[in-house]
C-alpha cells in the first residue's frame, strides 16, 4: 500500500471503469492530494479503436492491451481494484461491488463505458457478433477464420458471406479489413480457394455511410469500399436475425426479404447496459446517466459521470474517445478546484475532428480547420495518431512492428495472428455451427475427443 492510501485523511476518488475517461481522470489526479482506486471488472484497457484489427487477424489482442495496475508504478496515489460495480448509495457515500465488497468514497466518477445496442432486434443478440471489446474482437476472429477453415470454397452456388450491419466507422472499417483478407492473405492460408465466393456486405439503414462525415468523405469511402469489394446495401434496416439469415426492410419501398449470413456482425451503434437501472443514478436520454454542465450526476453529491455513459441535458456528446478523456480530464480539474475552494467553468467539449480507416492505404480524416483529407495521407495520419494514443511504449512498439509488417514488409505474407478455432473449425465441416452459436463446455469437450 502506498503512502497515499496509509493517509486515509486524504479524499477518496473512486472511478468505476477504465475506459479513456476512467484513465484520463485518474493521470489527471496524479499530483492532487487524494486518493485515487480505479475498479474495472477488468484487469486491463483495451484501445478499442484498433479492435477490428485483432478481429481481421492483423493484431494480436494483447498489442492494444494496456494492464491498469501499471498506472501504480507511475502514479504513488493510485491503486486498481478488480471488481464489478453493483450500485451506489449516494446518501452514505458507499458503492457496492461483486462478492458483497463495499467501498467509501469522498468523490465518484462513473465512467464504464457502454456496449452493444440492439435496438430490440429480434434474434440479434443471439445471433450476431458485436466488436466493442478485447473479448468480442477475438472471438470474432476465431469464429471467421474457424468458419472459414470448414467451408467448402469448391461446392458450386455456395459463397462465403459476411454482413457487416451498422455503416458508422466501426462498420466501415470492419467490412474493409476484413474484405481485404482476399487480397493480403487467402492465396497464402487457402491455395486454391476461389476468392469470388468470398462476399463481405455492409447493411445501414441510413442513405448513406459515415453519417457524421461530409458528403465528399461519404463519397470517397463508399467508393475506396466498392473496389475492396464490399456490396453495400443502404436504407436497409435489420428487422430480424436468424442463426444464418437476415430479414432487410428497404426503408423506401417497406418491402421486406431475406439474405443468407456465414457470419453477422453488429456495429450498429451501442448503448448503456440493462443494470444501469439499478445504479441508483437518474438517468436520461437512452438510459444514460444525467449530468450538469460539469458533468455532475444530478441530485448526488460528489458524483460524476464522463464519456459514453454520460448525457449533458438532453443532448449527449458523441460516444469517442475524445469527448471520454477531455470529460475524465475536466472532472479531475472541477474536484481539484472543489478542495482548493475555486469554482470551475463548464465542460466544453472540443472537436477535434474524426476519421475512419477503409483498408491499406486508405482513410478519410476531417480535422477540425483542415479542409477533408482522404487516400494514403489520411491513412498514415490516421495510424500515427492511434499508435501515438496507446498506454504504453510496449503496445506502440508491438502495433507499429505488426503493421509494418502487414502493410509494407510482407503484404500478402503477413502471418495472421491464430486463435483456438478447432472446435469452430469442425462443427463448421459438419454443417452444425451458425455464425453466432454458443458453445457450452459439453459441446466443446465432446467434439475436442473425436
Amino acid at each position: 500500500m502506498t503512502d497515499a492510501f496509509r493517509n486515509s485523511s486524504l479524499p477518496h476518488v473512486v472511478i468505476v471503469g477504465g475506459g479513456f475517461g476512467g484513465i484520463a481522470a485518474a493521470k489527471a489526479l496524479r499530483k492532487a492530494p487524494v486518493r485515487v482506486t480505479l475498479i474495472d471488472r477488468n484487469a486491463y484497457q483495451t484501445f478499442k479503436p484498433l479492435l477490428y484489427q485483432v478481429a481481421a487477424g492483423a493484431l494480436n489482442a494483447g498489442d492494444i492491451t494496456y494492464y491498469l495496475r501499471a498506472l501504480g508504478a507511475k502514479q504513488k496515489n493510485f491503486r486498481f481494484v478488480l471488481g464489478e460495480f453493483q450500485k451506489v448509495d449516494t446518501d452514505s457515500k458507499v458503492i457496492y461491488l461483486d462478492d458483497n465488497r463495499t467501498m467509501r468514497y469522498d468523490y465518484l466518477i462513473m465512467a464504464t463505458g457502454v456496449g452493444a445496442n440492439y435496438f430490440g432486434t429480434p434474434g440479434a443478440e443471439e445471433h450476431t457478433l458485436p466488436i466493442y471489446s478485447r473479448d468480442e474482437a477475438i472471438t470474432l476472429r476465431d469464429r471467421l477464420f474457424g468458419l472459414l477453415d470448414g467451408h467448402d470454397f469448391n461446392e458450386d452456388g455456395k459463397p462465403f458471406r459476411v454482413v457487416v450491419c451498422g455503416g458508422g466507422p466501426t462498420g466501415v472499417e470492419t467490412a474493409g479489413a476484413i474484405a481485404e483478407l482476399k487480397k493480403y492473405n487467402f492465396r497464402e492460408l487457402f491455395p486454391g480457394m476461389n476468392t469470388d465466393a468470398f462476399e463481405v456486405t455492409l447493411v445501414d439503414m441510413a442513405p448513406v455511410i459515415l453519417g457524421p462525415f461530409t458528403e465528399e468523405s461519404q463519397e470517397a469511402a463508399k467508393q475506396a469500399l466498392l473496389e475492396r469489394g464490399v456490396k453495400i446495401m443502404l436504407k436497409e434496416a435489420v428487422r430480424e436475425v436468424e442463426a444464418n439469415r437476415i430479414k432487410l426492410q428497404n426503408m423506401d419501398t417497406k418491402e421486406e426479404h431475406w439474405i443468407d449470413a456465414n457470419l453477422i456482425v453488429w456495429s450498429s451503434g451501442v448503448g448503456v447496459p440493462k443494470v444501469a437501472s439499478q445504479w441508483g443514478l437518474p438517468q436520461g436520454a437512452r438510459g444514460r446517466i444525467q449530468v450538469d454542465e460539469n458533468l455532475r450526476v444530478e441530485g448526488a453529491d460528489g458524483v460524476f459521470a464522463v464519456g459514453d455513459v454520460a448525457v449533458i441535458g438532453e443532448r449527449g456528446l458523441p460516444q469517442l474517445a475524445q469527448p471520454a478523456k477531455q470529460g475524465g480530464t475536466h472532472v479531475a480539474k472541477v474536484i481539484k478546484n472543489s478542495l482548493q475552494g475555486v469554482e470551475t467553468e463548464p465542460f466544453e467539449y472540443v472537436d477535434l475532428g474524426s476519421m475512419a480507416t477503409v483498408g491499406a492505404g486508405f482513410a478519410v480524416a476531417e480535422i477540425t480547420k483542415v479542409p477533408p483529407i482522404s487516400g494514403r495521407i489520411a491513412w498514415l495520419i490516421w495510424n500515427f495518431i492511434h499508435v501515438v494514443q496507446l498506454q504504453s511504449g510496449r503496445e506502440r512498439v508491438a502495433t507499429t512492428a505488426n503493421l509494418i509488417s502487414k502493410y509494407f514488409l510482407f503484404p500478402g505474407k503477413h502471418d495472421l495472428v491464430a486463435g483456438d478455432y478447432n472446435v469452430f473449425s469442425k462443427r463448421a465441416r459438419d454443417g452444425v455451427l451458425s455464425a453466432s452459436q454458443d458453445l457450452d463446455d459439453a459441446a466443446v469437450a465432446a467434439i475436442t475427443k473425436d
